[in-house]
């Protein structure tokens, strides 16, 4: 078992940069190596985007990694979020170091005058004239007003934004004034040195409030007076110099100005708090208000939606948004089988128009599955909607008239949202010189964009679709060697596209083309400081089948230190996903055109190692998505079977020296495979859910609660069969770890029944 042990020990560059360990009574940060560290700790590529007309280039860099203080920083864990009581703002995260602008399709480019610091990007106005900056800093967020060709940014004197709740500044639909949340003053609320009573919670006989488990919730009374304290904000209008104060404070969990810019759509957190649901499923009002604060209109005013159905969503009027192309009409959806998917219904939603806020509304029209997406026209007249089925990954797309509300509308397709080789792409949308987000339309044609997956990997295209004829004009494909993407059109034109261009041996270039001419010119191109070693680093799709027939692949990466005829050890990463179809569950959804980069706690940095990686192998569970669980122990075994098959069928693995990992639900597989098979010398689980009984309402795709199939949750969870695990395991954890499900005690507590079965096994958690 040496080999494992070693393997088990190399496994420890996986966790950033370094990793705090327990070897006795020592414990301290580990050093990767220099090799390692330099690659974790050099600059990341800088981030490309386009202004909203397409006129200007963006390129933000920041930092590799947020420092040790940072990460380290107090922060407030209330109703589901994580908050920095300093600033007014979510958790800290990396520091902006860089932020440039350069005119297209050529120009200078302009370094904007800041100091790195923790600065948001651009927000910016939808005529490209200007943008706004946030810095995050004590007592609350500063605002900045940047003209982006040569003044530096101008603060806001007398503004502190407050971000808790959700994004502090927006512009206004004339795109001179800017809309912002404030903090509002007070003193912090202090924890009584007595609590003033039990913490209590009660039932309510016959409702069935079935909740999946979430963290960092309240707590006690002194956590609600805290959530109100930070996430109350005053509206203000900034314009220039000129701030003038909209209504009252309120917790406002959303503000959105109306086309015409008259009025304003608030949704408002209200009591009851919940101690056992986060933020979003708390009561709240919809209402409509004027630029005074005034209310016009309340559109709902929902109750604790703690009792939501499984996979189901809230009664009531949901969804509520203004539409894109009147002056201040709204529509929202509405559950008809009150919100239960379960519920045989003829319709699950009923959506609504409300033409003016004193009005009455009027049902537009029905879906036999749960509406989802609405995206208006430039036109005025041009919507699309979208309706999807949970049980069958179905999604269907209509076509409707805005100025033909009684038209039932055309289906424009049907199709698995699982089928990615017939994606047909989805519709880009641009921003209109007033703001308004709307479909890129002309005439009846729509611009789409896709991935293009394909049997031999990703294509990305954009094409040209006439919704009333159907028919397609693809006018980019990614070429045959390369990966590109679209980042957006040049000035609006569909002959200039910004594309990010790659391949398996070139880094990624911000690259201008234009289709009418030719031309290609590259804007940006960064260095990569692993070249040295991923120019060497051979990269394979595997294409397999398991023994039932399913088709399967993965990408196989051969480290930089291989020699032809070298049998290596391996490392297999995956995550199992659902399909309800076999042939959906072979499709190839890999990037063999894509350059290699390692950055962060990617598992490739073992190829630095010597060893090889088996990356993203299939891990299908194939059925029902009702049932699919009932054979999932069986299907990753077989999964398993087949990539060792594949991998040594390839002729340089030693399959005698695989280790098998993952993330998340990836490292309840790895757990599960330890557990019930004997395919692996080892596994490295990182973050991972071991004990289905502590989820019991659902988690994943598994929407039975434990009480409905007991022997599913026993039987998928590898807690309950420690005692089979008899190969080496690390386990990894983030101590403050807050996904749903992912509990850190999920760790501690398979470590100590490993530890009282006698496995070998090491548990890692990082501060």
């Amino acid at each position: 078992m040496m080999h494992a042990t070693r393997l088990v020990l190399a496994a420890l560059p996986l966790v950033l940069s370094s990793t705090l360990i327990g070897q006795g009574s020592a414990a301290g940060w580990r050093d990767p190596g220099s090799t390692i560290t330099s690659l974790v700790t050099a600059p990341p590529q800088p981030s490309a985007s386009l202004s909203p007309q397409g006129e200007l280039l963006v390129m933000r860099t920041r930092e590799a990694q947020p420092d040790l203080g940072v990460v380290a920083r107090p922060h407030l864990k209330l109703a589901g979020m994580r908050i920095d009581g300093e600033t007014w703002g979510r958790q800290l995260s990396t520091k902006t170091t860089a932020l440039t602008i350069q005119p297209l399709p050529s120009g200078d480019v302009h370094r904007v005058p800041i100091e790195p610091d923790h600065w948001s990007a651009p927000i910016w106005s939808a005529d490209d004239r200007a943008f706004a900056l946030i810095r995050a800093t004590q007592g609350g967020g500063e605002l900045f007003v940047c003209d982006p060709w040569s003044a530096p940014p101008r603060k806001v004197d007398g503004v502190r934004l407050n971000q808790v709740l959700g994004d502090a500044v927006q512009w206004m639909p004339d795109q001179r004034r800017l809309l912002v949340r404030t903090v509002v003053a007070g003193d912090r609320p202090q924890r009584p040195a007595i609590p003033a009573g039990p913490i209590v919670q009660e039932t309510v006989r016959n409702l069935n409030a079935q909740v999946r488990t979430y963290q960092d919730l309240l707590q006690d009374s002194h956590d609600e007076a805290l959530l109100e304290f930070y996430g109350r904000s005053q509206l203000m209008i900034v314009e220039g110099a000129e701030v003038v104060g909209v209504g009252e404070p309120r917790l406002y969990a959303r503000v959105d100005p109306s086309p015409d810019g008259t009025l304003l759509l608030v949704e408002v957190i209200r009591r009851p708090f919940s101690y056992i649901v986060p933020l979003y499923r708390f009561p709240r009002s919809v209402e409509v208000v004027d630029l005074t604060g005034a209310q016009r209109r309340v559109v709902c005013e929902d109750l604790l939606n703690d009792a939501v159905p499984i996979g189901g969503v809230q009664q009531g009027p949901r969804s509520v948004g203004w539409v894109a192309t009147a002056q201040h009409a709204l529509y929202w959806f509405e559950a008809q089988d009150e919100g239960d998917p379960k519920k045989e219904v003829p319709h699950r939603d009923f959506v609504f128009l409300l033409a003016t806020p004193d009005g009455a509304p009027r049902m537009w029209y029905r879906t036999e599955f749960r509406a989802g997406r609405v995206q208006f026209g430039g036109d005025g007249q041009l919507v699309l909607t979208t309706e999807s089925d949970r049980k069958s990954r179905t999604e269907r797309v209509w076509r409707r008239d805005l100025t033909r509300l009684d038209d039932p509308g055309t289906l424009l397709y049907e199709r698995s949202t699982q089928d990615v080789y017939n994606d047909p792409g989805r519709p880009m949308s641009q921003r209109s010189l007033d703001g308004r987000s709307v479909l890129r339309q002309r005439g009846d044609r729509l611009m789409l964009s896709g991935a293009g997956a394909s049997p031999t990997g990703n294509r990305p295209f954009v094409a040209s679709w006439d919704v009333k004829s159907g028919d397609k004009d693809v006018i980019f494909r990614s070429e045959e060697g390369r990966y590109e993407t679209v980042m957006g059109l040049v000035n609006g034109s569909e002959d200039e596209l910004l594309l990010r261009s790659e391949s398996p041996s070139a880094p990624p270039e911000t690259v201008y083309f234009n289709r009418a001419t030719g031309r290609r010119a590259v804007l940006h191109r960064a260095a990569d400081p692993a070249a040295k070693f991923t120019d060497k680093i051979q990269k394979r799709l595997v294409h397999y089948e398991r023994e039932d027939g399913v088709p399967m692949n993965g990408t196989l990466y051969l480290p930089p230190s291989y020699k032809e005829g070298d049998k290596l050890p391996c490392l297999l990463w995956a995550y199992p996903r659902e399909y309800t179809k076999a042939s959906d569950a072979g499709q190839v959804r890999a990037t063999p055109n894509r350059y290699l980069r390692m950055r962060g706690s990617s598992h490739l940095f073992m190829l630095l190692k010597g060893y090889a990686v088996f990356d993203n192998a299939s891990m299908p569970i194939v059925g029902p998505r009702r049932s699919a669980n009932d054979t999932f122990v069986e299907q990753v075994r077989m999964n398993a079977r087949a990539a060792i098959a594949a991998l040594g069928g390839e002729g340089c693995i030693d399959t005698d020296k695989v280790a098998v990992a993952g993330h998340s639900y990836g490292a309840f597989m790895t757990a599960n495979l330890l557990a019930h098979s004997d395919l692996f010398c080892c596994g490295i689980a990182r973050s991972g859910a071991y004990n289905r009984s502590l989820t019991p309402f659902g988690f994943q795709n598994e929407e039975r609660t434990f009480w409905e199939a007991p022997e599913i949750y026993f039987a998928m969870s590898p807690f309950m069969h420690a005692q089979k695990i008899n190969e080496p395991i690390l386990l990894i954890h983030g101590s403050d770890d807050n996904n749903s499900g992912t509990f850190p005690i999920q760790s501690k507590r398979l470590f100590g029944a490993l530890k009282g079965h006698g496995a070998t096994a090491r548990l890692c958690f990082l501060p």
